[in-house]
């Protein structure tokens, strides 16, 4: 049965952060806000952590799951960045944006895309996560919480710790969280493909929505 965490949504507490890492460094899959939604999140690499999030979302492999990193120079670490690529990134980062990018090999190859060999990576805003990442001192491997058949991303912790209690490690409830994914953009392919408009404004990237 999944632990249930409550954190201080500005300032979250030291002690519960070193517990979650400690968490998610054993093979923890965890369920966290996000500046945009609630996320499934696990260490980067784990094949039982990449089944899992797969099982809930009921998708398969040629579905891009995100890495989640703590600033561009991580996300330049894990993928292939050009100077162009690097000037949209640094508009919208941190921010709920989701980027598809051309993975490096410091990562595993089964969490690439099978075929483009490419990964979702973002940055985002919100003190929890960006305290979490700290302690793990790297990113993370995570997936909008979006359930089968369903539109839009979980919002409600308790919801959440009530449908998957059996399936996470820990729901963590750091107060009210919006239920618009991240905005998903494909930056592989030289002009910027707008994917998913969500939270994150198109427009701050030069995009439409149609």
């Amino acid at each position: 049965m999944a632990q249930f965490f409550t954190v201080h949504p500005e300032q979250p507490q030291p002690r519960l952060i070193r517990q979650a890492a400690e968490i998610v460094r054993n093979g923890g899959l965890i369920a966290i806000p996000t500046d945009s939604a609630y996320a499934l999140a696990g260490r980067v690499g784990d094949p039982d952590i990449m089944e899992r999030i797969r099982r809930i979302r009921r998708v398969d492999e040629r579905h891009h799951l995100t890495l989640m990193c703590r600033d561009l120079s991580e996300i330049a670490h894990y993928a292939r960045v050009d100077n162009a690529q690097y000037r949209l990134l640094k508009a919208a980062t941190p921010g709920s944006y989701t980027f598809i990018l051309e993975g490096t090999k410091e990562l595993p190859r089964r969490v690439l895309h099978p075929k483009r060999k490419t990964i979702g990576l973002r940055v985002p805003d919100h003190p929890l996560v960006r305290a979490l990442l700290a302690e793990l001192d790297g990113p993370m491997l995570t997936a909008t919480l979006i359930m089968p058949g369903e539109e839009q991303a979980l919002s409600e912790p308790e919801d959440i710790r009530h449908r998957l209690e059996k399936d996470v490690d820990i729901v963590i409830d750091a107060g009210p969280c919006v239920v618009q994914a991240t905005t998903v953009v494909d930056l592989t392919s030289g002009a910027p493909e707008l994917l998913r408009a969500g939270k994150g404004d198109p427009a701050l990237l030069g995009l439409e929505v149609d």
